[in-house]
This record gives C-alpha cells, sequence and structure tokens, in this order.
C-alpha cells in the first residue's frame, strides 16, 4: 500500500518510538509525505539510522534520542521538537512497552513492571500531550494520536499490564478530545492490529510472521485516516479495518 496521494506538506510532527516498527515506518511516509519528522525513541543508533533513511530520500528528519517514560524528559522533547522543526502539528504517541516478557499473569506481576509500563504506555504520553497540547489549543489547529490496541478492548491471558495501560490510553484520548474539541485540536486512537514487529516476536514467538501484517501497510493506511478530515475526533479507529469512504 502506498501514500502517493496523501500530502503533509509543511506539518511539523513529533514521532514517539520511531525506532523501529510502525513508529519508524510511520515516520518515514511522514517524511515522504512532506512532513518535517523528529523521531524519538531511547535506541539511539537505530533512530539516527531511521532518520538518515529519510534525509536520504530527501525528506526532513531529526533524530532525538530519549525516553518518554521518564518525567524529567518530557519538557527537553517538546523544546528539543519545537526547535528544530516549529511547533508540533502532529504528535504520534507510538512508543509503547510490555513489560517483562514471557508475559506474566498478574499475580505474578510485580508492582515495579506494571508501574513501568504505565510510565511508558500512559503517563508518557499524558505528559507529552500536556507539554505540547497547549501550543495547539492556543493556535487552534494539531492532531494528537494514540496508538492502541486490541488488548484495550480484550482481556486476554497474560497481557494484563500492557492491556491495563492501553484501555487507560483509550479513554485517556476520549478525554482529551471532549476537552479540546472546541480548541480545534483533533484526537484519535487507533488500533493498529498484529504487525510482523519485534514487539509481536517478543510477546508471541511462536507466531508466523507471515500471518501479520506488513509495519508499512498499516502506516499507510494511519497516515490516509489522519489525512481525512471525516474521522472525527475522539475516534477509536481499527487501522485495519478502515478504509477511506
Amino acid at each position: 500500500m502506498t501514500n502517493e496521494f496523501v500530502s503533509f506538506p509543511g506539518v511539523s510532527a513529533l514521532v514517539t518510538g520511531a525506532s523501529r516498527g510502525l513508529g519508524r515506518a510511520l515516520a518515514e511516509q511522514l517524511g515522504a509525505a512532506g512532513a518535517r519528522v523528529v523521531l524519538v525513541a531511547r535506541a539511539g543508533q537505530e533512530l539516527e539510522r531511521a532518520a538518515q533513511t529519510i534525509q536520504a530520500r530527501g525528506g526532513e528528519a531529526h533524530a532525538l534520542p530519549a525516553d518518554v517514560a521518564r518525567k524529567e524528559d518530557i519538557y527537553a522533547i517538546a523544546g528539543a521538537a519545537a526547535a528544530l522543526v516549529g511547533p508540533i502539528d502532529l504528535l504520534v504517541h507510538n512508543a509503547s512497552s510490555l513489560g517483562p516478557t514471557p508475559l506474566r499473569l498478574l499475580l505474578d506481576t510485580d508492582c515495579e513492571d506494571l508501574q513501568k509500563v504505565l510510565d511508558t504506555n500512559l503517563l508518557g504520553p499524558f505528559r507529552l500531550s500536556k507539554a505540547i497540547g497547549g501550543s495547539m489549543a492556543l493556535r487552534k489547529t494539531g492532531t494528537i494520536l494514540h496508538v492502541s490496541s486490541d488488548a484495550s478492548v480484550s482481556a486476554y491471558e497474560r497481557w494484563g499490564a500492557y492491556s491495563v495501560s492501553k484501555a487507560a490510553l483509550d479513554h485517556l484520548s476520549r478525554i482529551w478530545a471532549a476537552e479540546l474539541r472546541e480548541r480545534g485540536v483533533r484526537v484519535l486512537s487507533v488500533d493498529p492490529g498484529e504487525m510482523a514487529t519485534r514487539m509481536h516476536e517478543d510477546a508471541l514467538p511462536d507466531a508466523d510472521p507471515s500471518t501479520l501484517a506488513a509495519p508499512s501497510d498499516v502506516a499507510a493506511r494511519i497516515l490516509r485516516l489522519l489525512a481525512d478530515p471525516r474521522v472525527e475526533t475522539g475516534s477509536r479507529v481499527e487501522a485495519q479495518k478502515w478504509s477511506a469512504l
């Protein structure tokens, strides 16, 4: 799937978890569509390679190594991103943590491990939206996208910490949408479905990769729904079932 008809010229975008998987695919396709992209992740070398790939194809990309789970990194991320590409128009919360693998039953999950998952999957997006959303509200424009999961609505054994964090993220997205609707900021949640990523392999090492979607195909769908004004703020969309009307 390609995005030859989707364009984001001059859009300032920040994508977390952008060193690999869906985050990298989103960053690469945004760069190809004309966006100025800031890539954030903990893995500095992988992140730099991802940014260089975008640059080699003629796009603007900046690698910003940081950890969204760290409260002290949040305003540094927001400030550096704005300095690099200007006020952020599109904020993509893609960074995510499964917690310890092999995945554990809740009874076997340490409180500290649950906290770490929440720090990355819930508190990080909350803090970063607070740091960036105010500028969007003042400018009366912008989009915040939360990458969710089917685990947010279905109860799977051993996925407890991850599922709890994603269910809370979905509702956080709806609340942001309700509070920012009159400020011109669109807030969406997207379930990308099962993809052939390192995270999926960590969670389900016996899964057949040939049965899983390619991150690039899912990213293409996500960019198309982002570009469609008919996708209303507060929506939760299943990317692999979505198609333009």
